[in-house]
C-alpha cells in the first residue's frame, strides 16, 4: 500500500471515529459519548487540574445535561467565615470520585453528559449585587437546558439560584438538610444572609410551599416559634431528634409522595451532618444527621423530577483534615446519580 493510500486509510479511520464520538438521534436509538471521571489508572489522583471529580472544564453549558458550578461566596456568613473557599476544596477532595455507584447500580458518567463549568462571576464585596450576579449566571446556564449542581459558597446563594430556577421550572418542591431553617425576615436589619435564603424564596414565588420538607432542624433557638413560619406555609419540619438512633428511608418514602411529579430542588448543607463527620463548616450545631442518613436521604429522591441542587456551608479552614469537603463531594456525587436520565444497573 502506498503512502498516499495508508493516509486516506488514516483519514478514513479518524472521520469514522469523530463520528461516532458525535450524538446520533434516531426512532431507535441515540448514541453518544459521555464525559467521565479520569481515571486513577490514566493520571495520578494527585496530578491534574482540581475540576469537580476530574471532569473536563468547559466555559459554557452547551451540550450538557448537568454541570458542576461553584459559588465562592462568604458575605452572607453570621458566624465562622470561609466558604469562599469550600469550591476549591471540594474539587480537589474530589479526585477520589470514580465513575459508577456500586451500591446503587447509578452509572451516571454513562448516562448524562456533565462537567465543570468554573464558578459563576460575582461581586464577593457587595451582598446585594453578587446575588443579582448569580441569578444571572445560573440564568445562562439553565438557559441551555442545563440542569446545575452548586457548589457553595455560604447558603445564601439558594436564593438567587431559586430565582432562576423558578424562571425556567416555576415554583419548586424543595428538601432541605439543614441544621438551620433559614427562613429569618432579617439579620442585623438586612434582608439578605445565609439565614434569610428560604424566606425571601417563599415571598418571590420561587417555592411550591406545600411541597417543602426541612430535615435535620436543631440546636438552640431564639424562640420557641423560629419554626412556625415555615410552618404555617406548608412546609414539613423534621428536627433532627425525630432521626435519632432510624433509617430515614421510611421517611423519604413520604417525601416522594409530597413531591409527586412536580419539579424538585434539592439544598445540602453540610451542617445538617453532625459536626463529629462534618467539623469544617461556620454554624455548627451538636446531635445532627450521619453520613448514612444522608445517604438515604439523597438516595430516597431517585425517580423525582429533579431540577437542580446544591450543597453549601463548607469552610475548609476549620477543618484540616478536609474531611468535610470529602463528604460534600460524595453527596455532590450522590445527587447527580439522582438526577433524571441516569441509568442504573442491577446490584
Amino acid at each position: 500500500m502506498s503512502r498516499l493510500q495508508l493516509l486516506k486509510k488514516f483519514a478514513q479511520v479518524v472521520t469514522l471515529q469523530v463520528q461516532q464520538s458525535r450524538t446520533f438521534q434516531g426512532s431507535a436509538q441515540c448514541f453518544r459519548k459521555f464525559n467521565a471521571p479520569l481515571s486513577g489508572n490514566d493520571l495520578a489522583r494527585p496530578a491534574g487540574i482540581a475540576s469537580m471529580m476530574r471532569l473536563p472544564v468547559q466555559e459554557t453549558s452547551e451540550d450538557l445535561d448537568v454541570c458542576f458550578v461553584g459559588v465562592p461566596l462568604d458575605a452572607g456568613t453570621s458566624n465562622r467565615s470561609g466558604t469562599r473557599f469550600g469550591p476549591r476544596q471540594i474539587r480537589s477532595e474530589s479526585c477520589i470520585i470514580r465513575h459508577v455507584n456500586n451500591a446503587t447500580g447509578a452509572q451516571p458518567f454513562d448516562s448524562i453528559q456533565v462537567a465543570d463549568v468554573g464558578d459563576v462571576w460575582m461581586n464577593i464585596y457587595n451582598l446585594p449585587e453578587a446575588c443579582k450576579n448569580i441569578k444571572d449566571g445560573f440564568t445562562k446556564l439553565m438557559s441551555t437546558g442545563c440542569k446545575t449542581l452548586a457548589v457553595g459558597g455560604d447558603h445564601t446563594i439558594t436564593w438567587p439560584i431559586l430565582q432562576a430556577v423558578k424562571e425556567k421550572h416555576g415554583p419548586v418542591g424543595l428538601i432541605h438538610v439543614d441544621a438551620h431553617a433559614d427562613t429569618q425576615e432579617a439579620m442585623l436589619g438586612a434582608p439578605i444572609a445565609h439565614g434569610t435564603p428560604f424566606k425571601r424564596a417563599a415571598d418571590d414565588g420561587c417555592l411550591d410551599c406545600q411541597r417543602v420538607v426541612q430535615i435535620g432542624l436543631r440546636g438552640t433557638c431564639g424562640t420557641l416559634q423560629d419554626y412556625k413560619w415555615g410552618e404555617s406555609k406548608g412546609f414539613r419540619i423534621v428536627q433532627a431528634h425525630e432521626c435519632w438512633h432510624k433509617s430515614l428511608a421510611p421517611l423519604m418514602e413520604e417525601v416522594r409522595e409530597m413531591m409527586r411529579d412536580g419539579p424538585v430542588y434539592i439544598s445540602f448543607d453540610i451542617d445538617g451532618i453532625d459536626p463529629a463527620f462534618a467539623p469544617g463548616t461556620g454554624t455548627p450545631e451538636i446531635a445532627g444527621l450521619t453520613p448514612i442518613q444522608a445517604l438515604e436521604i439523597i438516595r430516597g429522591c431517585r425517580g423525582l423530577n429533579i431540577v437542580g441542587g446544591d450543597l453549601v456551608e463548607v469552610s475548609p479552614p476549620y477543618d484540616t483534615t478536609g474531611n468535610t469537603a470529602l463528604l460534600a463531594a460524595n453527596l455532590l456525587f450522590e445527587m447527580l446519580c439522582v438526577f433524571p436520565g441516569v441509568k442504573y444497573a442491577d446490584v
